[in-house]
Order: structure tokens, then C-alpha cells, then sequence
């Protein structure tokens, strides 16, 4: 087994994170800043259609793929692979897949509320799949720099086909899905061409073996994605449902203000993932354990005040960036920001089911997540409304990183730091339980909290960012 010196696979994670930090952040806080301009555009009615489109679109996307996005990005991670061998055989996979999508897609129009946008969901699926295969190739060959830039890419002609769609040609619902699905269309060609992926594209190279390894795990990656959909998504159907569309707008817009804390953690996993999966065979049990220990310690800290600040900022941030019909919106936000903290470690302890290739578990934990949240949101949403929704989305992340904390000691008994997290969540829950009941005095409760979060997580900041410092300047 080949040793590499100490530090090194920490400078690797330290320089990844940086680089996709760069490119995920300027993309992903681009689009929140476009909230205002949508919101001011689109009422909440409208809003609230146009995102469920998006996100049945999203449901769609790992079934017309057969989750084959998943499979090469694991495989051609592999060091004693053939990268080429499973682009290429991935690709030949996704052709049929989509075929067999476009045959069966005029089933969508049955469901009465899409029946309009049936053409724009098929269109929306098929981009983003052939995006997402080119990107995650890209990333799995450590083009961590490319990757980040076509992200960065791809939102700016978003947000230029918005403004495009939606102010010059006044399209609505249409323009917001539209722009969307133009811009995936673009970038895959300049993944493709620019970029030179079509010279690891070659048909003398799909293999029927490769096949087989990429379905065999990618399979069961399908029901693994359509039920994290349906624990971050479904609950925007029952809103809808039992509350009607102006409240899913509000619930909707409510969701976008944690989308600052699951930022900071997509930033970090897509670092992670490669570094934990690119360095499998290159240390001792002791030393992989010492290494997942110390950066989930690390991953907490960031989180847990990122968590608190936003929660004490909620009313703000809707203020800031909503128009004013959204005003409520607010109270949805604290809650979900701490799903979005269990959504984040429960995808960090994933990382080590992507490691052994154990997709079979994500999909159980994903489905245990699923159950929970559709059975709470049934029991919740015509008690509470949207509140009930954010609950139900809460309970259901708790439950899955408790059942993946305690199966992935199996696999790699690392520590996860129980008691400094429970004070952590202590601290928030209180925070959450009193910004809910006395809004009116925000400015006198909240600085406490946050005060209080930073000084407990004030250590292990310190020592990650040393870290990263000494790390980001080491030759």
C-alpha cells in the first residue's frame, strides 16, 4: 500500500474545496441573488408552478437516465479503470435510456397540472442529463478548475436567459423552466467540444462487461435519488395540495434562504467526495480514520454557524431579497436551515458508502428518510400548513443520519463528535423555539444565540482554518 506524506491529502482537500468554492459559490449565489428579480416577476402563485415543474423535471431526471450519472462518476474515479471504457459505455446507456424516456413521456400529460408543460419537462430532462454526465466526468478526472467554471458558466446564461425570458419576452412560467434547459443544452456542447470530451467518446470502446458494473451500481442509485426528492420536494406537492399555490410560493421562496448553508456544504462535498474516494488505497485504517474524524469535526463547526446566523438573519433575508407579498415567508426559514444542517451530515457519512461502493444502502437510508417524511407530512400539513412541511422535512434528515451514523461504523468507525453536536443543537433548537414565539424581539434574542454557537465552535474553526491557511501556502 502506498503511503503519501501527512498533510498532502489534506492540501488536496484544502485545494479542491477553494477551487469549487470559487466556482459553486459565484454560480449558486448568483442565482440566490436573483430572488428579488423573480419574485418581483412572478407572483407566488406562479413561483410556486414553475419551481413544482422544475422539480417534477428533477424527479424524472435519475429514471430517464437510469441513474447511469451516478456510475460514471464512481467509476472513473477508479485509478486501475479505463476512463474513456466508461464514458463511453455511460453515454451509450444514457442514448437508450432517453428513448425509451421519449416513448413513454406523453404519460406526464395525464397528470392534469403539467399537461401544458409536458414538452418543456422532457426537454428539461434530457439537457440535464447530458450536462451532468459531461460535468461529473469532467470532476471525476480531478478537472476540479473546468468543473468549477462551467458551473460558473452555466448560471450566468441562466441568468441571462432569464432576464432574456422573462422581462424581454414577458414568457412566465414558460421563460423561468426555459432558460434553464437552453443554458444545460449550451454548456453540454461546450463540454463537449471546447473542452475536448468528445476524444474520450469512442464507439470501439463501449463494453457490455463495464455495462453491467455501471447498472449494477447505478441501479440502485435510481430509487436512492427519487427518495431524497421526495424528502426535499414532495412536501412543495402536499403544500399545494392541502394549502393551495400561494402558500407553496411562500414555503418555496422560504426554502431558497437555506440554500446559503447547503452552498457551503455542496462546496465541501464536491472537494470531499473526490478526495475521499481518490485516496482509498493510499493509507492505513488509522490514518483514513484520524482523517474522516478531523474534517467532520471541521465540517460541523462551519455548518453549525452558518446554521445560526441564518436563522437569526431569516427575517432579513426575506425582507432583502423577497418582494413583499412574501413577507411571511420568514418563518419557514429557521427550521428548515436545520434540516439543511442534518441534510449536510447525513450526505457527509454517504461519502462513505460512495467510498466502499455500497449504493444498495443509500438507497435504504434514502427510502427509511422518504417513508418518514411523507407519512409526517400527511399527518402535519392540514394541522400546521407549510410549518408542518418543514417538521416533516426536519424529522425525516434526523432519522436517516442516526440510521447511516450508526451502519457506517461497519465500514469506517470514525468519530462523529456526539456531544460537541448535541450542545450545538441544543443552542439552535432554543434559537428556533424563540424566534418562532417572540418575533417581535429578534434583535435582543438572536445575538445570544449566535454568540453562543461561534464561542462552542470557536476551536475547531480556528484549527480548520490554520489548516487551510498552512495548506493553501505549502509548495
Amino acid at each position: 500500500m502506498k503511503k503519501i506524506p501527512k498533510n498532502s491529502k489534506y492540501k488536496r482537500l484544502v485545494s479542491n474545496t477553494a477551487v469549487l468554492g470559487i466556482g459553486v459559490f459565484a454560480s449558486k449565489f448568483l442565482v440566490f441573488l436573483m430572488m428579488p428579480f423573480y419574485t418581483g416577476i412572478l407572483s407566488p402563485e406562479e413561483y410556486g408552478t414553475a419551481d413544482l415543474i422544475s422539480q417534477t423535471a428533477n424527479l424524472i431526471i435519475p429514471l430517464a437516465c437510469i441513474g447511469i450519472v451516478d456510475g460514471i462518476f464512481r467509476f472513473a474515479m477508479d485509478k486501475d479503470g479505463d476512463r474513456r471504457a466508461v464514458l463511453s459505455s455511460g453515454l451509450f446507456v444514457l442514448l437508450l435510456s432517453s428513448i425509451a424516456f421519449l416513448v413513454l413521456s406523453p404519460l406526464i400529460g395525464l397528470i392534469t397540472y403539467f399537461e401544458k408543460y409536458v414538452v418543456l419537462i422532457v426537454l428539461y430532462v434530457i439537457a440535464a442529463n447530458i450536462h451532468s454526465v459531461c460535468a461529473q466526468y469532467l470532476r471525476a478526472c480531478g478537472r476540479t478548475s473546468a468543473f468549477a467554471v462551467q458551473g460558473i458558466i452555466n448560471t450566468a446564461l441562466v441568468i441571462i436567459f432569464n432576464i432574456v425570458f422573462l422581462l424581454g419576452f414577458n414568457m412566465g412560467i414558460t421563460g423561468y423552466v426555459l432558460s434553464v434547459i437552453v443554458s444545460d443544452a449550451i454548456v453540454s456542447l461546450i463540454l463537449i467540444f471546447p473542452y475536448k470530451l468528445y476524444k474520450d467518446i469512442k464507439l470501439k470502446l463501449i463494453n457490455a462487461k463495464l455495462i453491467k458494473q455501471l447498472l449494477k451500481y447505478s441501479i440502485p442509485m435510481i430509487p436512492a435519488t427519487i427518495f431524497w426528492w421526495i424528502t426535499s420536494v414532495s412536501d412543495r406537492y402536499m403544500v399545494t395540495y392541502f394549502c393551495g399555490s400561494a402558500e407553496n410560493g411562500l414555503y418555496t421562496a422560504a426554502y431558497k434562504i437555506p440554500t446559503l448553508l447547503t452552498l457551503l456544504s455542496t462546496v465541501f462535498m464536491e472537494a470531499w467526495q473526490y478526495s475521499a474516494v481518490s485516496e482509498e488505497d493510499t493509507h492505513e485504517i488509522k490514518e483514513k480514520i484520524a482523517f474522516f474524524s478531523d474534517v467532520f469535526k471541521y465540517y460541523q463547526a462551519f455548518i453549525f454557524v452558518g446554521c445560526t446566523f441564518i436563522i437569526g438573519m431569516s427575517q432579513i433575508f426575506i425582507y432583502l431579497l423577497c418582494a413583499e407579498s412574501y413577507g411571511d415567508a420568514w418563518k419557514f426559514v429557521p427550521i428548515l436551515t436545520l434540516s439543511a444542517v442534518f441534510s449536510g451530515f447525513t450526505a457527509f457519512l454517504g461519502s462513505v458508502y460512495l467510498l466502499k461502493k455500497k449504493s444498495l444502502l443509500t438507497f435504504v437510508t434514502s427510502m427509511a428518510g422518504a417513508l418518514i417524511n411523507i407519512a409526517m407530512n400527511f399527518a402535519l400539513i392540514p394541522f400546521m400548513g407549510a410549518q408542518g412541511a418543514s417538521l416533516a422535512t426536519l424529522a425525516s434528515y434526523v432519522v436517516v443520519f442516526v440510521i447511516r451514523a450508526i451502519n457506517t461504523k461497519k465500514y469506517l468507525n470514525f468519530l462523529l463528535h456526539t456531544r460537541h453536536m448535541l450542545f450545538n443543537i441544543s443552542i439552535i433548537a432554543a434559537q428556533i423555539v424563540l424566534i418562532l414565539s417572540l418575533p417581535k424581539y429578534i434583535w435582543l434574542t438572536q445575538p445570544i444565540f449566535i454568540a453562543a454557537v461561534v464561542l462552542l465552535n470557536i476551536i475547531p474553526l480556528v484549527k480548520a482554518l490554520k489548516n487551510m491557511r498552512k495548506n493553501m501556502i505549502k509548495k
